[in-house]
């Protein structure tokens, strides 16, 4: 991990996801998740105003993942496909000195050794928002764990998912699931915000 002080952010911005693989191009790409690029490009601009810790979740498989199969075996996001990329219309905020990429195996980028290292050490994050894809199922699953995670340590964080600035894949068609989501994050009391008009 390039930044070796993670005491010195307040606020951190978790952008889950926007890979080639779940925008651009493979079983799982719905063009429609790239709509949401543009507000989170404020966003990241924001969060690099404030000097907020950014953070990149890269889903990031090999063939043989066990996941593939809860998802009808449709292979997504394998190494070295192109598909584990970072879209081009974020990629060059990854290289930034405030930004740093992780990669996860599962739905949850809280079962991430690298996010969880990177969480422990960054002990003055005081608020985290997110972001990204996909919005019932690894927004959730991730932000969900983090809260718990929380609470857990006793570390008082607010956290924020930008409703203006998440998707999910097919998702005119599982809107329940997306509808479900969002009433379980709130319920777990995590702030669904989105941008005034």
């Amino acid at each position: 991990m390039k930044i070796k002080n993670l005491e010195m952010y307040e606020g951190m911005l978790i952008i889950v996801d926007m890979l080639n693989g779940f925008v651009k191009k493979g079983d799982l790409a719905d063009p429609k998740i790239g709509e949401i690029v543009p507000r989170q490009i404020e966003l990241i601009k924001e969060a690099k105003e404030k000097g907020n810790l950014i953070v990149f979740i890269k889903d990031t498989h090999e063939e043989n993942s066990v996941e593939h199969k809860r998802f009808n075996g449709a292979l997504h996001c394998v190494r070295g496909t192109g598909e584990e990329l970072v879209i081009d219309e974020l990629k060059e905020f990854e290289n930034d000195p405030d930004t740093v990429s992780i990669e996860k195996n599962s739905t949850s980028f809280m079962e991430s050794p690298d996010f969880r290292g990177l969480i422990k050490n960054a002990t003055n994050i005081s608020e985290v928002d997110v972001v990204g894809c996909c919005t019932d199922i690894c927004d959730m699953n991730g932000t969900m764990g983090l809260a718990n995670y929380f609470d857990q340590w006793n570390r008082d964080v607010e956290i924020r998912v930008h409703t203006d600035a998440i998707a999910t894949f097919a998702e005119s068609s599982r809107q329940d699931y997306v509808d479900a989501a969002k009433l379980l994050m709130e319920q777990q009391g995590i702030q669904l915000v989105k941008k005034m008009k």
